[in-house]
C-alpha cells in the first residue's frame, strides 16, 4: 500500500496526464488550468503538513489538502458532464480524490482528538 505522500503526488501526475489529452480551446483551458492547480496543490500541501510546526499547523495544512482535493473533484465532475470520452479515467481520478479526502479527514479528526488530550 502506498503512503499518502506518494499517492498525492501520483494523483497530481495522473491529473496532468488526463489534462494533457484534453483539446486546447478557451473553454477547456479554464477547467484544465484549475484542475492542474488544485490537483498539484493536494500533494504540495500534504508535504507541507508533514513539516508542520505544531499540531495546529498540521491540522490547518491538512484542511487545505482537503479543500484542494474537493476542488479537484469539482473540476473532474465538470469534465464528466462535458466530455464524451475518457469517462472511466475521470471517474477513477474522482474516486481517488474522494479517497484522499476520506484519509485526510480521518487524519484531521485523529490529530484533533490527540491535541485535546494534551
Amino acid at each position: 500500500m502506498k503512503d499518502l505522500k506518494s499517492r498525492t503526488k501520483e494523483f497530481a501526475v495522473d491529473c496532468w496526464k488526463f489534462c494533457h489529452k484534453i483539446p486546447h480551446s478557451r473553454e477547456y483551458n479554464a477547467y484544465v488550468n484549475q484542475l492542474l492547480r488544485s490537483s498539484s496543490s493536494v500533494g504540495a500541501n500534504y508535504r507541507a503538513a508533514l513539516r508542520g510546526k505544531s499540531t495546529a499547523d498540521f491540522i490547518n495544512k491538512l484542511k487545505i489538502v482537503e479543500e484542494e482535493a474537493d476542488e479537484s473533484m469539482y473540476f473532474l465532475e465538470l469534465f464528466l458532464e462535458i466530455l464524451n470520452n475518457d469517462l472511466e479515467e475521470v471517474k477513477n481520478l474522482h474516486s481517488e480524490a474522494n479517497e484522499i479526502i476520506s484519509i485526510v479527514v480521518t487524519s484531521i479528526n485523529t490529530a484533533r482528538r490527540n491535541q485535546n488530550r494534551t
